[in-house]
């Protein structure tokens, strides 16, 4: 008994708090690591409640992964130099019984897009704004900090979230070359949130932040197995977050379950005086409980149409997405939902047709990145409009212009369009059209519908122009025999055996608690997700660092 004594008090004094804590509660039988490609909030925020595991082991567990796969995948562009400091803090706070909220210590990626005031670039993957400076954090990072969550670092990204090239690559930027998904060689992550997607997919962080203009959350979560919520423009703040388009830009959570999606999504919502369109929210100050919507009943009454006539755009190599939305239609409606079908959108036709959308984000753009980089404390290039940006990059050879071209760019400056000009509104209004009353809007209205379901590689479109919310859930993967499909520049893998679709539930604005309640309930019920195999998987696991 005395030598045992002696044992332990030689392990006090030598062993890390964390590893103590941690030993102390195996000894106790109370510990389970989770597997982290697939741990979840709850499991992660268990073992640190029980203190089986700190958040200091987290970041090293994390980094382990990511330093493990990620010259494979490419899915971070740098690591926050302070994560492990501000991981010891928020342990220290933890110790001392000061939890910020159920985020409590646990790290995230966000898109390099979404301003930093640190040590972390902003540079949305282009080496234009490398070395500028934020004048302050985006109110959405300052709320992931609020709310006790570790920045991990900045993820890559199609470059200026998809609105430079004619012909470049999903996942592609300056700063951090390729990005790929994880279920077939070179797989095309799609994007422009290409590395949120396939770093949360592939466990290497348990979530992560994107942003949207038309697709940029929705598409790559579809390509990579993860869920992703497009919420309604205004319910995140843009604030200090690189802007494409004031009408249809928004930042939301990409995760591997609607739950921990839904949680973080939480996190980051609510009105700011910095960002006007936050103030059309109806909430105020109480949101709705997002986690609290994560019931077996979401489907439970609802009314769900189908508008067939935006499902006809998809074509033939995308066969086994029509299959396995027709098999999620039964789910769904054995789920207690009412289906109601070709609830159409009837100006799809002419939206589809239409350069429109494409002109009111390039008149948006015009005004609105001039307005960005006008608020910086630090521009070392001297980059101030859409012009300067096009010049910088078709004379900096890490650009790798002319092979990917500036097309967008060219575009929005011949058409010499900002969001004050005459001509402007009226195009606008002409968009609010296809997305309302020829849209989504009037489908829901006409027929009486809680909220519609699409294939996710169709359901962005609309919802972009009329800034309404999506959430995308894993649905199924293409199956062994598909031909290999590539995209133009012949550099990603588009279609093949094993690579991931989705399946999203759109509404009217403000519905993320209804939407967020269906999705759950879908969710439950399939578990596509676990599924799926991916080609190449992290192996570092807490153990290993602890």
């Amino acid at each position: 008994m005395f030598r045992w004594r002696f044992w332990v008090l030689v392990t006090l004094v030598h062993t890390p708090v964390s590893i103590l804590r941690g030993a102390v509660a195996e000894s106790l039988g109370e510990c389970r690591f989770p597997r982290l490609v697939e741990a979840t909030v709850d499991q992660l925020q268990a073992g640190l409640q029980k203190g089986c595991f700190g958040s200091v082991d987290l970041v090293n567990a994390y980094v382990g992964r990511i330093d493990e796969v990620d010259s494979t995948f490419g899915t971070v562009l740098e690591m926050n130099p302070q994560a492990l400091n501000i991981a010891r803090q928020l342990d220290r706070e933890r110790h001392q019984g000061r939890i910020r909220g159920p985020l409590h210590g646990l790290p995230v990626l966000i898109k390099d897009m979404i301003g930093t005031d640190d040590r972390m670039e902003t540079a949305a993957g282009s080496w234009a704004l490398v070395g500028s400076k934020v004048s302050a954090d985006s109110t959405v990072a300052a709320k992931l900090r609020e709310n006790g969550l570790i920045i991990l670092g900045k993820t890559s990204l199609s470059e200026w979230a998809n609105f430079r090239s004619l012909n470049s690559s999903n996942g592609w930027s300056g700063r951090g070359g390729n990005t790929y998904g994880a279920y077939y060689p070179d797989q095309d992550p799609n994007g422009s949130s290409s590395g949120s997607a396939v770093a949360t997919d592939l466990g290497l962080v348990p979530f992560a932040l994107g942003t949207e203009t038309a697709g940029s959350i929705l598409l790559p979560s579809d390509r990579n197995n993860v869920v992703g919520i497009k919420p309604t423009v205004g319910l995140t703040s843009r604030h200090m977050v690189i802007p494409i388009s004031e009408r249809q830009d928004t930042i939301g959570p990409l995760a591997r379950t609607v739950k921990d999606a839904a949680v973080l999504l939480q996190a980051i919502a609510g009105q700011d005086p910095k960002d006007n369109y936050t103030w059309a929210s109806p909430f105020g100050e109480n949101l709705p409980d997002y986690l609290a919507a994560c019931k077996l009943s979401g489907l439970q009454g609802k009314r769900i149409g189908i508008p067939r006539n935006v499902i006809d755009y998809l074509g033939p190599t995308d066969a086994p997405i029509i299959s396995a939305f027709e098999t999620a239609v039964s789910v769904i409606s054995i789920a207690g939902a009412t289906i109601v079908d070709n609830t159409n959108f009837t100006a799809y036709s002419s939206f589809y047709d239409s350069l429109n959308p494409a002109i009111v984000e390039a008149a948006d753009f015009t005004t609105n990145i001039a307005t960005y980089l006008s608020k910086l404390k630090r521009n070392p290039n001297n980059i101030h409009s859409v012009d300067d940006i096009r010049n910088f990059t078709q004379h900096a050879p890490l650009e790798d212009y002319p092979s990917r071209d500036t097309g967008i760019w060219d575009q929005v400056i011949a058409l010499g369009l900002n969001n004050t000009s005459p001509a402007f509104w009226p195009l606008y209004q002409n968009n609010l059209y296809f997305g309302a009353e020829g849209g989504l809007l009037g489908a829901l209205s006409r027929n009486k519908l809680d909220a519609v379901i699409l294939p996710t590689l169709v359901a962005s479109g609309i919802p972009a122009i009329v800034g309404t919310p999506v959430i995308t859930v894993p649905l199924g993967a293409y199956p062994d025999g598909i031909p290999v499909e590539r995209n133009s520049r012949g550099d990603l893998v588009q279609r093949a055996p094993g690579i991931p679709f989705g399946i999203s539930f759109l509404g009217p604005k403000w519905s993320e608690e209804h939407l967020i309640g269906m999705a759950y309930a879908f969710e439950q019920r399939s578990l596509v997700r676990n599924k799926l195999r991916r080609y190449l998987e992290a192996c570092t696991e807490l153990e290993d660092v602890m």
